[in-house]
């Protein structure tokens, strides 16, 4: 095994720097937008920005076929996720949690709490990418592990997020949508954006010293299921129609069979109300 320590460290200021180019673009396009929901959109951008300069900065170090797939991976994800979320939101003005967080908030206030904030995240959360492209040997089981589980995180999310867009479009959808993947979790967005994070951890865990950036994939999968993701996004749920009953009997996270408690008598009528990722 072996594992380019010098380049490692000589890449992270670039990487950095790579992810704060693309958000100095996204405030920008921000400003002109009149919203700054818009880091939304360039969320999985930064990381494949950090990742396409690890994996040109690495060239000669660490093994070509995990340099490839942290790249592959990276990208594939984020570019899904910039796309949907910005046909999503195309037309659309400022997200209401933005709003509520930023209100009587001065610019450097703004700048740190919603760019600054993710730039960082983004890179912490991207060192199993960073650290991979400069390793080399490793445990190969592991490696395709990752992908397999990386593949099917990618699979839930998009799954999931497909069926959310086909009941917003449904004028006469039910107060809650509850099927498909929702039956199993009130997330399945955040839960496939863990599993991808697992997934990529593990390709770069297969060979020394990726095993020590178990971190990065902990703080996301802590931000997703219990900090800015679906904590945050329930407190508003929570108060519509219908949607505690859901909570009382979908898992809030990880995929389970429903539970039969339920507090409501109510006839299932019918709602605009519909879950945001």
């Amino acid at each position: 095994m072996s594992f380019d320590a010098d380049g490692f460290v000589g890449a992270l200021p670039w990487t950095a720097l790579a992810i704060f180019g693309v958000l100095v673009i996204t405030y920008i396009g921000g400003r002109i937008a009149g919203r700054h929901s818009v880091v939304d959109v360039a969320w999985g951008l930064l990381f494949i920005a950090a990742a396409l300069t690890a994996y040109l900065l690495s060239a000669g170090s660490g093994d070509g076929l995990r340099r490839a797939l942290l790249l592959g991976t990276v990208t594939i994800w984020g570019l899904r996720l910039a796309i949907h979320i910005g046909v999503r939101s195309r037309g659309k003005g400022e997200d209401p949690r933005y709003a509520a967080m930023l209100r009587d908030k001065g610019l450097l206030a703004t700048i740190l709490m919603v760019y600054g904030l993710q730039g960082l995240l983004a890179w912490v959360i991207s060192m199993p990418v960073i650290v991979g492209m400069y390793a080399g040997g490793g445990w190969w089981p592991v490696v395709w592990l990752g992908v397999a589980i990386w593949a099917f995180g990618l699979a839930f999310e998009a799954i999931g997020d497909a069926q959310l867009e086909r009941y917003k479009a449904n004028p006469e959808r039910p107060r809650v949508l509850d099927t498909g993947l929702w039956r199993y979790t009130r997330h399945p967005n955040y839960f496939g954006d863990a599993c991808v994070w697992v997934g990529i951890f593990l390709i770069s865990a297969s060979a020394w010293p990726g095993v020590l950036t178990v971190l990065s994939p902990a703080i996301m999968v802590y931000l997703l299921a219990f900090g800015s993701g679906k904590k945050v996004l329930e407190r508003s749920m929570a108060k519509r129609p219908g949607y505690q009953d859901y909570m009382r009997r979908t898992s809030g996270f990880f995929p389970l069979p429903p539970s039969r408690r339920s507090s409501s008598t109510e006839a299932p009528s019918r709602w605009s109300s519909s879950e945001e990722r």
